[in-house]
């Protein structure tokens, strides 16, 4: 779950930069806070995150224990490709981790988490 200051922004920035689809949101009044879920399908085939806002908030402390959600791409570099094209933040270029062969980026959503994309054979 990631707390996001602004629920449409971060449902436009994962279904259409990150190609994710909106599985489903809900509203709850009475604590005051939405939450929608995104992902590339439904659980239990595929993680869905959960994007919740807290109504008012429009910003949080990161803090020191996030480190970054991690996605498996067949081409890390035609992900950072689309993912620019569609207006997304791409912080890391496509290329192999230091010290390893496996090739990974980085983006940024709109709310500053950081978003690894990893390439892996998707077969």
């Amino acid at each position: 779950m990631l707390r996001v200051g602004n629920l449409q922004r971060s449902i436009d920035f994962y279904t259409n930069v990150m190609g994710m689809k909106l599985l489903r949101t809900s509203e709850n009044p009475e604590y005051k806070y939405s939450l929608a879920f995104v992902g590339y399908g439904n659980n239990p085939d595929h993680a869905e995150l959960e994007l919740t806002y807290n109504w008012g908030v429009e910003t949080y402390e990161m803090g020191t224990a996030y480190g970054h959600l991690a996605i498996a791409v067949a081409d890390a570099y035609e992900a950072c490709e689309k993912i620019r094209n569609a207006g997304g933040k791409v912080t890391r270029e496509a290329g192999p981790v230091k010290g390893g062969t496996t090739v990974i980026a980085f983006v940024t959503d709109p709310d500053g988490y950081k978003v690894e994309l990893i390439q892996r054979s998707l077969s």
